[in-house]
């Protein structure tokens, strides 16, 4: 199976780079199944209902969120109409929308997508993710119920997405990290079969600081103190994201791939 996880879409630049971008890709690489990181896609805070239409319009088979996903108040309804959304596993028990789904592609096989949110540096703690993601892969064996299995983990610090990524090894077919929008140089199978890379990055503009217009945050980082609102960046985007093939009867991953398409950055593609 190929599939393609692209990292944070970044607002309105990022929609229309994927919207640009995503159908090309889908054909030229054969992509299987695509999964976009769609949590700041709304002006860089949250997801509308009308903006996760557009991401699965470009050709998203799965949306997965974080911990802006209700920043965009209709989101509370627009999960509970499109099951394509996954909103963290161990976000509040009274949330609306689910954290994994078994997703079917072209030829019948078996995807699960899953996401957790981390604890360490995150505005306020969350349940366990390790013991939320473990109960999930323990019902969704690989090679067995299903086919590839993916795991989205949305957190700040680079130590807790590495041990999240060896926790699930051998379990999930590719383990990698959003919500710090920046590219970690760490894609690699590791040792039982699973991919993992840190950060997925962004689909935004990199003369930026982390998608958002440059002006506001360096004055507040400056000067400690703010004057405006947060905008998203609106120059050239480069689709960030990775790439991975797996192997149908074990799931396991057999060939992974930074992906860093147009804007600013080095190219990378399979």
């Amino acid at each position: 199976m190929k599939i393609l996880f692209l990292g944070d879409v970044m607002g309105r630049a990022g929609r229309a780079a994927v919207a640009d971008k995503l159908p090309g890709l889908r054909a030229a690489w054969k992509l299987d199944f695509v999964v976009v990181n769609g949590e700041n896609a709304s002006g860089g805070m949250g997801l509308t209902g009308a903006h996760a239409k557009g991401l699965f319009e470009a050709g998203a088979d799965c949306v997965t969120l974080g911990d802006h996903a209700f920043d965009q108040k209709d989101m509370l309804q627009a999960i509970e109409r499109d099951s394509r959304i996954i909103r963290p596993l161990n976000y509040s028990k009274v949330a609306p929308g689910r954290g994994h789904r078994v997703f079917t592609d072209g030829r019948g096989r078996k995807i699960l997508v899953a996401q957790v949110l981390g604890n360490v540096f995150m505005r306020r703690a969350f349940d366990d993710p390790f013991s939320a993601i473990d109960a999930t892969l323990r019902t969704h064996p690989l090679g067995g119920a299903v086919q590839a299995a993916l795991v989205d983990v949305h957190c700040e610090a680079t130590s807790e997405k590495m041990a999240m990524g060896h926790f699930c090894d051998g379990r999930a077919s590719l383990v990698v990290g959003t919500h710090t929008h920046i590219p970690t140089a760490d894609t690699q199978i590791l040792p039982g079969g699973t991919g993992f890379q840190g950060d997925a990055g962004m689909c935004g503009d990199y003369n930026s600081v982390i998608g958002m217009d440059k002006a506001e945050p360096m004055r507040r980082f400056v000067t400690g103190m703010g004057r405006e609102r947060f905008t998203p960046a609106m120059g050239a985007v480069t689709l960030s994201g990775v790439y991975v093939e797996t192997d149908d009867a074990t799931g396991r991953a057999t060939r992974i791939e930074m992906v860093r398409q147009g804007g600013r950055l080095p190219q990378s593609a399979p």
